[in-house]
């Protein structure tokens, strides 16, 4: 799934008219794969495959993911991360963009949850805001999608001489 996560981190660095988007400024481009490095200045956000399922027909080879972006804020009030909130929302759903090997069918805001959360460090605890927001993609192999499985399988036993 490194493709699916290069065109999610593509997305967000993209630039408009020379000009960042709102997430991307919001987390001042701090956005991590799975994890950021510790000390890492708030605010930020990290992203992860949450599950992957696979789907198929006879001509048709499709997967159905959820992302999650995680979205940290350490401000006393939640004003902060209900922006970024707002701005993943509005880069993510219903995003149109590449995925290598792959065509992407949809991606759609399917659920958030906004929760404090404790951050023991050698200075102490202290409180932060944490959402959760996740995102449904729907993506179709080109493989697939190119010559569909039952011409591809047959490509290959053609191949080998047993058609």
């Amino acid at each position: 799934m490194k493709n699916l996560s290069t065109a999610i981190y593509g997305v967000f660095t993209a630039l408009t008219a020379g000009v960042n988007n709102d997430f991307y400024d919001d987390i001042q481009g701090r956005l991590f794969k799975g994890r950021a490095p510790e000390g890492t200045q708030y605010p930020y956000a990290v992203f992860m495959l949450i599950s992957v399922v696979p789907t198929r027909t006879f001509s048709e080879h499709f997967e159905d993911s959820l992302i999650q972006f995680s979205l940290f804020s350490s401000t006393s009030s939640s004003s902060e991360v209900e922006d970024m909130f707002t701005h993943v929302k509005a880069l993510y759903d219903e995003a149109q963009f590449d995925i290598t090997e792959n065509e992407l069918i949809w991606m759609r805001y399917e659920n958030a949850q906004l929760m404090p959360d404790a951050v023991t460090t050698p200075e102490g605890t202290f409180e932060i805001w944490h959402y959760a927001v996740d995102f449904e993609i729907k993506m179709q192999s080109k493989v697939w999608v190119a010559g569909g499985e039952v011409d591809w399988l047959l490509g290959i036993l053609w191949d080998d001489g047993f058609v």
